[in-house]
């Protein structure tokens, strides 16, 4: 007869519990090392939609208090709120300009900025975006575009001289160190919005403002998060959405940012 020497049942139990006990430990060490590695964290919402009970208003509620209870500082330019001005004029340039001849936006707005004599509501801003490790931009879809107050900020507060300049732009922008998200609703269906659609594909849209607008300026570009036609969804598919932002917000530092390429919107 072999004789075989099984393990003490008690002896087995109590190597499991110590692994599992380990297992635990260190998961609750990973748990908090997570926490900490995200507390010093910055986020900046530009929040574009005019009624805080919308969607939009929903989704933005949802980022802060996700990323809040993540131990992020979160700060929320509300646009609309801010009644900011979406105009680029003369009136952002304070002082003198350097052609009182023929006003040329682009270039007194670069020579304003390198001697900090921009509009205040544009260095406030832009403040806001220096201090910030991501900036989410919460809006809905207008015209396969953004609303015009947001589509303002962008024109006032990242111009030459600030996030970008020539060379220093895509790659070399001066927001390098920076991650983006477009956090967007639409009118039209998911099915609406692919090549087949009556829309066309979705991510031709995003090229000028994920890669004409941010990632010019150096912005590292995350996936997008699109909620499709909340308007006309039910309740229950409405809360599905607003969950699975959630959901992505509790992982959005291990993200990897998009290969801000042509083939990525428009295939090879």
């Amino acid at each position: 007869m072999v004789s075989v020497n099984l393990p003490h049942p008690m002896k087995s139990l109590c190597s499991l519990r110590r692994v599992t006990a380990r297992e635990s430990l260190a998961t609750t060490l990973k748990q908090k090392e997570s926490i900490l590695n995200m507390a010093g964290k910055k986020v900046l919402i530009i929040y574009a939609h005019q009624e805080p009970r919308s969607f939009n208003g929903s989704l933005k509620k949802v980022a802060v208090d996700e990323l809040s209870n993540q131990g992020c500082t979160v700060t929320v330019s509300d646009l609309y709120a801010m009644n900011f001005e979406p105009r680029a004029t003369r009136k952002d340039i304070i002082g003198p300009l350097s052609n009182p001849e023929v006003f040329n936006y682009g270039v007194e707005a670069y020579e304003a900025c390198k001697k900090r004599s921009l509009a205040s509501d544009i260095i406030e801003e832009q403040k806001k975006v220096q201090e910030a490790d991501l900036v989410i931009f919460q809006f809905p879809l207008y015209c396969f575009s953004m609303p015009a107050i947001l589509k303002g900020w962008m024109d006032r507060v990242l111009c030459q001289g600030f996030a970008f300049d020539v060379p220093g732009f895509y790659d070399s922008g001066f927001l390098k160190d920076k991650r983006a998200l477009l956090s967007l609703t639409t009118g039209g269906t998911a099915e609406m919005y692919t090549k087949a659609g009556v829309s066309g594909d979705f991510r031709y849209f995003l090229w000028p403002l994920q890669h004409g607008a941010l990632h010019f300026c150096g912005f590292k570009i995350l996936a997008p998060q699109i909620s499709f036609a909340p308007e006309f969804s039910s309740e229950e598919e409405r809360k599905v959405m607003i969950d699975s932002w959630a959901q992505r917000l509790k992982g959005i530092w291990k993200e990897e940012p998009i290969h801000c390429t042509s083939s990525w919107y428009f295939g090879e």
